[in-house]
């Protein structure tokens, strides 16, 4: 069998013998010739078959029976004579089909269309999959994640992989799922925190890591979800959060580099998005004078322990990009009556801690800081949030050891894919979506 060449690859093939597999995306069975417009997962080519079963001396033609029976979706292997054709409108280029080998037979009536639900495109995720936009979204996410590995590795980080089995709460034991573990309990990781934390005094330095977190968040808004991917990193001698953003921001400008030039010309063609790669450093605003911005413009923020609320992420994205050109924020020096313990706080003012919140294109993405590495403060500032130190203590043996000055961050993936390609809801660029309500598929 001659080898299989996928649909981008065409335009650099010589006219000649090919072969070209995927599923059916439209057929046009026409008195005279028949078309059908194949999809791979790289792209679309017209396959084309002139009829010899009409006319006034018709000849049996099984190929052109085939055709005529083929249901979108239908995956199927052509044989043919692949033809350079300006006139061609797909790609300039059609392929005369000798032979047809249909692999998986579609149902006749596909369950979602382009204008079904969210929900129910979801219901039929495996179908859905299929549009260019999600394979160009899949796309956009493979080169995001490879640029910032390369990114980590070039700069002498270490990859981590934390367990997502935990004995104990990392951060809020509300969020938390509950597991049944053999005689015992376990819970959900909602971060990989304490253990990245872990390879600070374990001598590693400089780590990351990209896998799942858990959050039983019964939010049903457009930026949640119950598991999500959750980009990590953790570094040791840093003076300040401030380290710590400067890693964030290169860290996130060779992520987009890489998407800008690899997928740009095609995320604009999708979705009518013209990213620009931001440069460092990223505006910094203290959160108390983010109140006063946002204030000032007419919005008073409700949350009572007076954290931003998604307008008031807008508000500062949108007055940022007005009066600092950038589509990034950090919102630094929060409250710490709003952070969890483990934060370190300001010299002379306990009532701030070293942290940032990461606000892209007018939603948060990351919550960064440096982190408490005293041991009697840690305790302390555990005691004030109504943790009990005797359940913290196989973190808190981290720093009876010995611990450098360390701090870091989490990010989540989806938010950051959906905000850079303008889409209304992470339900659009996550594999298959968990929510409060969606276990399946």
């Amino acid at each position: 069998m001659t080898e299989r060449t996928l649909v981008q690859k065409l335009a650099s093939t010589p006219d000649g013998p090919v072969r070209v597999a995927g599923w059916v995306e439209t057929v046009r069975d026409q008195k005279k010739v028949q078309f059908i417009v194949l999809r791979d997962e790289t792209g679309a080519v017209q396959l084309v078959h002139p009829r010899t079963d009409v006319g006034e001396n018709p000849v049996d033609d099984p190929i052109a029976a085939q055709i005529s029976a083929l249901t979108h979706g239908t995956f199927l292997s052509v044989e043919g004579e692949l033809k350079a054709d300006e006139r061609v409108k797909l790609g300039g280029l059609e392929v005369k089909i000798g032979s047809v080998d249909v692999a998986g037979v579609a149902f006749p009536e596909p369950p979602i269309a382009d204008d079904s639900s969210i929900d129910k495109r979801l219901d039929w995720r495996f179908l859905d999959l299929r549009r260019p936009e999600q394979n160009l979204i899949a796309r956009v996410q493979t080169t995001f994640e490879h640029a910032l590995r390369t990114w980590w590795i070039d700069n002498d980080f270490i990859e981590i992989h934390t367990p997502k089995l935990m004995a104990s709460a990392s951060e809020s034991r509300a969020e938390l799922f509950e597991v049944g573990y053999f005689e015992t309990k376990a819970y959900l990781a909602q971060s990989p925190q304490f253990f990245k934390q872990m390879a600070q005094p374990a001598g590693f330095g400089k780590v990351f890591e990209i896998a799942p977190a858990f959050r039983a968040d019964p939010s049903f808004t457009s930026r949640h979800a119950t598991e999500f991917i959750s980009v990590d990193s953790e570094f040791s001698w840093i003076d300040s959060h401030d380290d710590v953003m400067k890693v964030h921001e290169q860290l996130l400008i060779a992520g987009l580099t890489a998407v800008k030039e690899k997928h740009g010309e095609a995320i604009t063609a999708a979705f009518g998005v013209e990213f620009e790669v931001p440069t460092a450093p990223f505006p910094r605003i203290p959160l108390a004078e983010v109140r006063r911005i946002v204030a000032e413009g007419g919005y008073e923020i409700p949350r009572a322990d007076g954290d931003l609320d998604p307008e008031a992420e807008r508000r500062i994205s949108e007055w940022v990009k007005a009066n600092h050109g950038s589509d990034f924020v950090f919102v630094t020096d929060y409250d710490s009556s709003i952070r969890p313990f483990y934060h370190q706080r300001h010299e002379g003012d306990g009532s701030i801690t070293k942290s940032y919140d990461l606000i892209y294109n007018g939603a948060e993405i990351s919550t960064g800081a440096q982190r408490e590495h005293r041991v009697d403060v840690l305790i302390e500032q555990a005691k004030e949030k109504g943790l009990d130190p005797e359940e913290l203590e196989f973190y808190l043996d981290f720093f009876r050891h010995g611990v450098p000055p360390h701090g870091g961050f989490g990010m989540g993936l989806a938010r950051v894919i959906m905000l850079l390609l303008g889409l209304p809801s992470i339900r659009e660029v996550i594999y298959l979506f968990r929510g409060p309500n969606r276990l399946e598929p």
